[in-house]
């Protein structure tokens, strides 16, 4: 697509336009040739030899009547939509010409990250389109793209095609090269600066109809389990002192000859604080439609569990375990779910040697009513450690597990297959141990994967506890 003029914000690190053009190869051979034949004519007195350097000299001096003073423009500018794995992508590289005179030949070249599959670039109407290819092998974007360029305006390079997997992936840099006097000089490579293009975790279905065991606030769809003032039947009990009158529930005292109340839970949201485990990773990401790495899961299933309770007016807070120890305030709304959003896209797993549970749960950092998911993969000792102090503390916790199913153990290794069996076996020890402490251990399995675990919660939360 050719543009009537150049925008005149552009992003490009080009040379200055004093020595912004070098001559090619094909005005030295020129100038060479013209001369060796006006200094053999000039020796050996022979007037065809300077009659044929004549053209030559001619042609050269023509083309370089003019000489373009701006070195070509070239910048990158990407959809800034709501990009979610598996969508399609749009991103522009455009090459801009400020000068006066028609650009000949322009070659541009871009780079793309391997998880953007580039499928077809469109260059001045003409298209390319990709074809199965390997690993290796380089994206259409990367291949050059020749177009002429006319005089100020600016031709655009459109590459449309598929995001494979959520993160902040770069499409660029990107370079151009011009050639004008017919060949006979080029400008200097013109980079661009790459331009991150957001795509945002898929959200796998997920929907848990249970109630939080105990809220907070004095909104949202899920009411408490505690008891308390609400429209929400929660049984009939005896009457007691400080019960309101219009609470009775006349046909129930009449029939047992004693006053009975209807008892309601309370009007309150639950707060939900969503814990990433990132102290480790394991597997090897495929992409949106290949298999999930550890750190897929649990940013797909974060992504899931906030968009379910915040779509019910619940307050979502998000917070990791790990050297980063990011922290994202509680909040309601879609607001909300934007900002996990982009939250989640600067996760990354770290190892650590250090312990990092003071300095994620350090003073008000956690409710004491607040359900916390806990999304690990359980791989490191320092988790379940994490998971027990957290369940003595008398929190509500879940512990949400990430591991691929299908992580395959190594093979050919010596001893390594052993060696994986008996990691196996100490995990699932760890995890009965975990269970025996009051921490519900479920695997990741999207709709209705915490129904069961919330229900049990709800009811640990409601049942009498014996004091001394």
């Amino acid at each position: 697509m050719v543009a009537p003029a150049v925008p005149p914000r552009v992003e490009s690190s080009g040379p200055p336009p004093a020595t912004g053009w070098v001559p090619t190869g094909a005005l030295g051979r020129a100038v060479l040739l013209t001369g060796l034949l006006l200094i053999a004519g000039v020796l050996l007195g022979r007037v065809d030899l300077v009659v044929l350097a004549a053209p030559f000299a001619l042609g050269t001096a023509y083309a370089l009547r003019r000489r373009p003073t701006a070195p070509p423009q070239v910048w990158i500018s990407a959809d800034e939509g709501h990009l979610v794995e598996g969508g399609g992508l749009t991103a522009t590289v455009t090459v801009g010409n400020p000068d006066l005179l028609d650009y000949d030949v322009a070659v541009v070249r871009s780079r793309v990250s391997p998880w953007l599959r580039v499928e077809r670039a469109t260059i001045a109407g003409t298209a390319s389109a990709s074809h199965p290819r390997s690993a290796a092998a380089p994206s259409v974007a990367e291949r050059p793209f020749v177009t002429a360029v006319p005089s100020a305006a600016a031709v655009d390079l459109e590459l449309t095609g598929t995001a494979l997997r959520w993160g902040r992936h770069p499409v660029g840099p990107a370079g151009a090269r011009v050639a004008v006097a017919q060949g006979l000089l080029v400008s200097r490579a013109v980079i661009a600066e790459p331009s991150r293009l957001r795509v945002y975790p898929k959200t796998e279905p997920f929907e848990a109809v249970e109630a939080m065991p105990r809220a907070a606030g004095l909104v949202g769809a899920h009411h408490s389990r505690r008891p308390g003032e609400g429209g929400e039947l929660a049984g009939v009990r005896v009457f007691a002192p400080g019960d309101r009158l219009r609470r009775i529930d006349w046909r129930v005292s009449l029939r047992t000859r004693q006053l009975h109340v209807a008892a309601t839970l309370s009007d309150r949201d639950a707060e939900v604080v969503v814990l990433l485990d990132l102290l480790a990773e394991a597997g090897r990401s495929g992409g949106v439609s290949g298999a999930a790495s550890v750190l897929d899961t649990t940013v797909r299933a974060a992504a899931a569990i906030a968009e379910h309770y915040l779509h019910r007016g619940d307050r979502v807070s998000m917070l990791e375990y790990g050297p980063a120890a990011r922290r994202l305030r509680p909040a309601t709304g879609r607001r909300q779910y934007l900002t996990v959003l982009e939250w989640l896209l600067e996760v990354r797993a770290e190892a650590s040697p250090h312990e990092p549970y003071d300095q994620v749960f350090g003073p008000q950092v956690l409710s004491a009513d607040a359900l916390v998911v806990v999304l690990t993969p359980l791989l490191d000792e320092r988790s379940a450690q994490m998971l027990a102090r957290l369940a003595r503390s008398g929190r509500f916790v879940v512990a949400v597990d990430t591991l691929p199913a299908d992580l395959a153990p190594p093979k050919d290794r010596g001893w390594a297959e052993v060696a994986y069996r008996l990691w196996r076996l100490d995990r699932d020890t760890m995890i009965g141990q975990l269970r025996e402490h009051g921490v519900p251990v479920v695997r990741w399995a999207g709709a209705g994967s915490l129904d069961e675990v919330l229900r049990d919660v709800a009811r640990l939360a409601t049942a009498p506890r014996v004091g001394r």
